[in-house]
């Protein structure tokens, strides 16, 4: 059996390979992020996100860290196998979720409260946030803002007034 590290490094390689955009984090294989797609026929056919991914020393026995956003994928930590590899992960983990979204097990509660009151509402809606968020540009933008988070504000940039952010005081 090989070690994990070469098994963590095959499985990002063959992701690389595929046809998803990864991007590495630090120049590792242990952190990088995953250009992806909604799934054709769906609400969130065009729609397109950055998700991050993080790997464990003990991949493939330990489940990656999945995250989107402020959304965490626990989901994947309940099947986790060492069978398993990150295409298993962008092919058919998480367009399951977005294809057969279980409202009793909710990722967003508002969401699947939504889902079970008003259907045709909650599919208006997710179009709608795919229309609005789930876009390339949106990932580009993303990209530039966490290269440039890691910059230093100068004194004249940091200085404002009070009475910018909270207005003026009644007299």
């Amino acid at each position: 059996m090989s070690s994990p590290s070469k098994r963590r490094d095959m499985d990002v390689m063959k992701l690389m390979m595929s046809d998803y955009n990864v991007e590495t984090i630090n120049d590792g294989l242990n952190e990088f992020n995953v250009e992806f797609h909604g799934p054709k026929e769906s609400l969130y056919e065009g729609g397109v996100w950055k998700i991050r991914v993080e790997l464990p020393d003990a991949y493939p026995y330990k489940s990656p860290s999945i995250g989107s956003g402020s959304v965490c994928l626990d989901v994947i930590n309940q099947s986790w196998s060492p069978m398993f590899d990150l295409l298993n992960i962008f092919e058919s983990f998480l367009p399951q979720l977005l294809l057969y979204p279980n409202p009793s097990d909710p990722l967003n509660g508002d969401a699947a409260s939504l889902m079970m009151k008003d259907r045709k509402q909650y599919d208006q809606k997710v179009k709608e946030y795919c229309e609005r968020y789930a876009k390339k540009e949106n990932i580009v933008n993303s990209t530039a803002d966490e290269e440039s988070g890691d910059e230093e504000i100068s004194e004249e940039e940091s200085e404002s007034s009070d009475d910018d952010i909270a207005g003026h005081a009644d007299p």
